[in-house]
């Protein structure tokens, strides 16, 4: 494990940045002195204007906010310096677009480091939801029921314990608790670990955490703990609102056709699209469109209640003038349905979002509303993907956001068809391979614009090297489901192998396939005294997963406890390995997705990502060891570790920690290769 020292700044400074934020700022602003021998003011502009969060400036622009704040551009500065001026251009690039715009989900935009303001009534309803749902936990009921006047949730979150157990109740089953170090005390080194398996787990689970590092969880910074708890808490709230889950929301579309744009939906759209469709037939004549303005009023809420429950319906709720009247009367009517009493009157005439979406979920949650006719359901789950193609789509959406592009996708199959996510995307893994003056940006009205983004999308990838033998850009804007999943794998493939390549010091240029990958494995098990051996990633013996956790005990001993290991012979015994397995390895670093089934059936694409991921993390390991180590031989070639093993960037550029950011720094040929036949073959049967 790598040790646990920051990048040490003065204590505003540290107050405006996390630690990922400063490493990345750090590794560019070292980048430029190592190039120079010093940094100066005019140094900064042609830096700042590649950075993604001042993409709105030009690098003259730059430069002339820069000139305000020091006349000689010449003079050296130092890196607090440095810092200042980026926090300066930040405040300008706020004031000059509205960021929140650019957001197509609540999960984005989710923790800011310059607004550190922290609704106390949202921790209210925070601190009542967990002392509601872990007031019972075996390990937590020793220090539950929190207080919300106090920092109690602040302190507690510091071991990672809590928030562990937060992200088992909104997706149940993700962590497997037995990996949770679980004790009264526990040492920074278990801390830390607890805290990446949360960080890795919360992505698998579609949080934004692309600016949250391990350190600032350790350090219990409220804003960080609060956003992060916030995700976690509204992904619970609206798990069940799509047609796989509830398929009675088919109820809210006239048209068979409709059923796909409800598809493509966030959560929060459809809660909204619920909202109306009750208010519609109780004759209320303004559509809501968000969960903040159009309910300070009240009026919705007593609509919607009287529709759903009129038996508790109290008829002055709508005559009373007074809004605090009302919301109060709201509330009572609410709390007689057995809605827990999260907000309070006043967030209601407020207005505020967060309050008012969890306020609306519940009651969704508590009374619906649907219809049961089965007719509708069965056509609903008719809808619905097969399971493999579900799991897979998931997997590429976990992937893709956990990139940090500046849009957030809720369904792969329908956020692609306009081309404009696959070249962030691109942008991201390739950088400067996309034209965007070609590009056409969303909201696009005319088809043709779809499918130009999307010809661009196949030419970058013809450039790349991937099988697209005979398929356009039409393909993606028809929504073909099985060309959507064979491109992704190829793209997902081909950051892997270009993150495997920025280890060049280990990999000394070399061209690595997937044999590579697979004979390190086994030669990192058999360097234990172990006898255990795979042929490829499709062995059948890898469905019991002891290979995998005799890997991972090869690369950090003490990680793997084995009195927990069953022998992996029925499918119970299997799954509870396969859980094991893949908490554990988020609990060493490794960002994956991919599910127990994917290990239990032999899923080889997943499994060759999984290995990956850990080859990824025990050579990064080494790096940074090596780093640490004060030999001074090695000290003359730091620059160039430096280099092939860069800090975490900034604004989403968090590389490392991403899916196949696990995996390191080779290529992989892909004649040779097992998954690239897989590629071919799903490719050419959709050219069939």
């Amino acid at each position: 494990m790598s040790s646990f020292v920051g990048v040490v700044v003065d204590q505003w400074l540290h107050s405006q940045f996390t630690q990922v934020e400063l490493r990345s700022l750090k590794s560019k602003f070292v980048s430029v002195k190592n190039q120079n021998g010093k940094v100066t003011g005019e140094d900064l502009p042609p830096l700042m204007a590649k950075l993604k969060a001042f993409r709105e400036f030009t690098e003259e622009e730059i430069r002339g906010i820069l000139g305000e704040l020091n006349s000689d551009l010449s003079e050296e500065i130092d890196f607090e310096a440095f810092l200042r001026a980026y926090l300066n251009l930040q405040s300008r690039t706020t004031t000059k677009s509205d960021v929140s715009k650019n957001s197509s989900s609540f999960l984005k935009a989710t923790t800011t480091t310059l607004l550190h303001t922290i609704s106390q009534s949202e921790k209210a309803l925070y601190v009542a939801h967990i002392n509601s749902y872990l007031g019972d936990d075996p390990f937590l009921s020793q220090y539950l029921p929190l207080d919300a006047a106090t920092n109690d949730l602040f302190d507690l979150a510091k071991d990672g314990v809590l928030l562990c157990k937060l992200i088992n109740v909104a997706v149940p089953g993700t962590i497997d608790e037995r990996a949770i170090n679980t004790k009264r005390v526990i040492n920074l080194w278990e801390r830390n670990e607890n805290h990446t398996l949360c960080l890795n787990s919360a992505k698998a689970i579609g949080c934004t955490v692309v600016n949250i590092g391990t350190q600032d969880l350790v350090e219990g910074r409220p804003h960080l703990i609060f956003g992060l708890i916030s995700q976690i808490i509204k992904i619970q709230l609206l798990a069940d609102l799509n047609l796989k889950k509830t398929p009675q929301l088919v109820d809210l579309v006239d048209e068979s056709s409709d059923i796909e744009e409800l598809m493509s939906l966030p959560p929060d759209k459809v809660l909204l699209k619920w909202m109306n469709f009750h208010l519609q037939k109780a004759g209320y004549k303004k559509p809501v469109t968000n969960f903040s303005s159009d309910l300070k009023s009240g009026e919705a809420y007593a609509y919607l209640l009287n529709v759903l429950a009129p038996e508790h319906c109290n008829p002055s709720t709508l005559d009373t003038k007074d809004p605090q009247e009302r919301a109060k009367l709201i509330l009572d009517h609410a709390e007689r349905m057995e809605c827990k009493r999260y907000l309070s009157p006043n967030d209601i005439v407020e207005g505020s979002p967060n309050l008012n979406l969890a306020f609306v979920a519940q009651i969704f949650h508590q009374r619906s509303g649907l219809s049961t006719d089965s007719k509708k359901i069965s056509y609903a789950e008719m809808m619905t993907e097969d399971i493999q193609t579900s799991r897979e789509e998931r997997c590429f959406r976990l992937w893709i956001n956990s990139l940090g592009i500046a849009t957030y996708v809720n369904n792969v199959f329908e956020d692609v068809r306009n081309g404009w996510v696959l070249l962030e995307v691109l942008d991201k893994v390739s950088p400067g391979s996309v034209i965007w003056k070609q590009a056409s940006k969303p909201p696009i009205k005319m088809p043709f614009k779809k499918v130009e983004n999307c010809n661009q999308v196949i030419r970058i990838g013809k450039q790349m090297k991937f099988s697209l033998v005979n398929l356009g850009g039409n393909d993606f804007v028809q929504g073909n489901k099985k060309l959507i999943l064979a491109f992704l794998w190829q793209l997902m493939r081909f950051h892997m192998l270009q993150l495997l390549k920025n280890l060049r010091y280990h990999s000394q240029g070399k061209e690595v396939k997937d044999a590579d990958i697979l004979n390190w494995a086994n030669n990192k098990v058999k360097s234990t005294g172990r006898s255990s051996h795979i042929d490829s990633f499709k062995d059948k013996s890898l469905s019991n997963g002891i290979f995998f956790l005799q890997l991972l005990s090869a690369v950090e001993a003490r990680v793997v406890n084995w009195n927990l290991v069953t022998k992996g012979e029925s499918d119970d015994e299997k799954r509870l390995n396969a859980t094991y397995i893949i908490s554990v390895a988020r609990k060493l670093g490794c960002s994956i997705f991919l599910l127990p089934e994917d290990i239990m059936e032999v899923n080889q694409k997943m499994l060759l990502t999984l290995t990956a991921s850990i080859m990824y993390w025990s050579l990064q390991k080494a790096v940074e060891e090596a780093e640490s180590a004060p030999s001074p031989a090695y000290a003359s070639s730091s620059s160039t570790i430096t280099d092939a093993s860069p800090a975490p960037s900034i604004n989403g550029e968090d590389e490392i920690s991403s899916l196949c950011g696990e995996v390191s720094n080779f290529s992989i040929d892909d004649a040779a290769s097992d998954t690239s036949s897989v590629v071919e073959n799903d490719t050419a049967s959709v050219v069939d």
